[in-house]
């Protein structure tokens, strides 16, 4: 599992609670980046949503 540093951060907020929208505006990318790299980080820790992302992230830290 091999996430970028964007990623981290975008996990950091899945975990927080952050709407895809909301990521968006704080890092200043377009919502379909965002969406993007959602599906990225689902992906690369094998998780099937924003919930045991976040789960995960509680477990792993940042």
């Amino acid at each position: 599992m091999d996430l970028s540093a964007r990623e981290r951060e975008v996990l950091e907020r899945i975990a927080a609670g952050d709407s895809n929208k909301l990521i968006a505006r704080r890092f200043e990318l377009s919502p379909h980046t965002v969406k993007r790299h959602v599906a990225n980080i689902l992906h690369k820790i094998a998780v099937d949503s924003r919930g045991q992302a976040a789960a995960w992230f509680r477990e792993h830290g940042p």
